[in-house]
C-alpha cells in the first residue's frame, strides 16, 4: 500500500539499459563511463547504477566522494571517477573506498599520499584545462604538474582528460581544445608516462564527434551523462549529426486531488495571477515547486490528462498546481496526470519544460525533488 502523496517518477530500466548499449555501440572502441552524478540527473543514482552495471557498465562518474560512497554502500564495485575531485577532509575516504579522483590542484597531490598504504599505488586522473576555465590544470602548466605527480611513488597516473566547453558543436569549434590536449599528450613520452585512459568527450561531444571522422581515436573512455537518460543539448552546426536511438527514461506523474467549478471572472491561485474567462472546472494536482515543478510554468505549461494536453493556470505553488479541465469531460478525483512522459498519443518531455523556463533539460530533471519517490520499472 502506498501511503505517500500521489506523486511519483517512473524510471524505465529497459530504456536506460538500451540507451547505454546504443551509446556504447556508437562510441566503440571507447568505453562508456556512465555519469550518474546529482542522483543520476534526478533518476536515482543507486538503482540506475545497478541497471547500468547489469547492462555492462564498468565505469561510473559522480561529483563527489559522498556520492561515490553511497554507491559503494549499495554494493557497486565498478570503478567510480570523482569528476569534481575532493577536499582535504575527504582524502582518507577517497582511498578507503577505492574512488578514483580527478586531480588538478597541487594540494590534491599533498593530501592523498598520506592515506595510501606503503608499497601501494593509487590511481588518479589528471584533468587538463584546455579552454573551459572551470577546473583542471591550465594547459601551460600541465607538464610540470604531471612531472610532479609522476614523482610521487604512491600515485599512478592512470588517466588524463579534458572537458569540451562546446561539446555540442558539430563543426570546428572544439578543434582548439583538441589541439591543446594533443600538445599535452605529445610531451608524455619524454616523461615516460603512458596513461591507460585518455578521455575527452561528454554526452554532446560523444554524439557530435562520432558523426564525423574526427572522433578522437586516442581516447579509451567517453563520459556520458544526459544522453543515458534520453536527452542532449541542441547541436551547433548540426549538418550530419546522427539520429541516435535513445529515449527519455523518466516519466513524472501525479493525480487529481480536488475538483471545483468557478464562474467567469474568478481569480485563481496566489496573487490572483490568472482570471477565468469562462465558467471553468479546476483540478488541483499534488505537485508544486517544492517538488521541482518550475514556477515559471505558471499559466504557461501543460500536463497530460485523459490523453489531452491541459493548461496549468495560476501560479504554481509549493505543494499544489491548478489546471483547467473544462474541456476534459469525465475528469475525476484520482485521475493520473502526466507532468513529463507519454499518455495516449500526447507527450511532454523535459525539453518542453526547459524551453518555457529558459533553461536546459539537465536542470528540469535534476530539480525533481527528493520527496518525489523514484519507482524503477521494467
Amino acid at each position: 500500500m502506498n501511503l505517500g502523496r500521489p506523486l511519483w517518477a517512473e524510471i524505465s530500466r529497459s530504456t536506460l539499459a538500451a540507451n547505454f548499449r546504443e551509446i556504447q555501440r556508437r562510441a566503440a572502441p571507447a568505453e562508456v563511463c556512465a555519469v550518474i552524478k546529482c542522483n543520476a540527473y534526478g533518476h536515482g543514482a543507486v538503482e540506475c547504477a545497478k541497471t547500468l552495471e547489469a547492462a555492462g557498465a564498468n565505469w561510473f562518474a559522480v561529483t563527489s566522494p559522498e556520492e561515490g560512497i553511497e554507491l559503494r554502500h549499495a554494493g557497486i564495485s565498478q570503478r567510480i571517477l570523482l569528476l569534481s575531485g575532493f577536499w582535504r577532509e575527504q582524502a582518507e575516504v577517497v582511498v578507503k573506498h577505492s574512488l578514483t579522483p580527478s586531480v588538478w590542484e597541487s594540494e590534491h597531490l599533498d593530501w592523498l599520499p598520506r592515506y595510501i598504504p606503503e608499497g601501494e599505488r593509487f590511481p588518479i586522473h589528471i584533468e587538463i584545462d584546455t579552454g573551459m576555465s572551470r577546473q583542471g590544470v591550465p594547459a601551460a602548466h600541465a607538464r610540470s604538474f604531471i612531472e610532479r605527480a609522476s614523482a610521487i611513488p604512491q600515485l599512478e597516473i592512470e588517466g588524463i582528460y579534458q572537458h569540451y566547453a562546446t561539446g555540442e558543436d558539430c563543426g570546428e569549434g572544439p578543434r582548439g581544445q583538441e589541439e591543446t590536449f594533443a600538445a599535452t599528450l605529445a610531451e608524455l613520452p619524454e616523461l615516460n608516462i603512458a596513461p591507460k585512459y585518455l578521455h575527452l568527450c561528454n554526452s554532446g561531444a560523444t554524439i557530435a564527434r562520432t558523426s564525423q571522422t574526427s572522433f578522437p581515436s586516442a581516447q579509451q573512455l567517453v563520459r556520458c551523462g544526459i544522453a543515458l537518460y534520453g536527452y542532449w543539448l541542441d547541436f551547433e552546426n548540426p549538418a550530419g549529426a546522427p539520429n541516435w536511438n535513445t529515449q527519455p527514461a523518466l516519466s513524472w506523474k501525479t493525480r487529481v486531488i480536488s475538483l471545483r467549478d468557478v464562474p467567469a471572472g474568478t481569480r485563481v491561485g496566489y496573487s490572483g495571477a490568472y482570471t477565468t474567462t469562462r465558467a471553468t472546472r479546476i483540478a488541483s494536482l499534488a505537485v508544486g515547486y517544492g517538488d521541482g515543478l518550475n514556477r515559471l510554468l505558471s499559466s504557461r505549461g501543460h500536463v497530460l490528462l485523459r490523453g489531452s494536453r491541459v493548461p496549468i493556470i495560476g501560479n504554481v505553488s509549493m505543494d499544489v498546481t491548478l489546471i483547467d479541465v473544462t474541456d476534459v469531460p469525465g475528469t475525476s478525483l484520482g485521475d493520473e496526470v502526466v507532468l513529463i512522459g507519454i499518455q495516449g498519443e500526447q507527450a511532454i518531455d523535459a525539453w518542453d519544460h526547459a524551453r518555457l523556463c529558459g533553461t536546459i533539460p539537465y536542470e528540469i530533471l535534476c530539480a525533481v525533488g527528493a520527496r518525489v519517490p523514484r519507482i524503477h520499472i521494467e
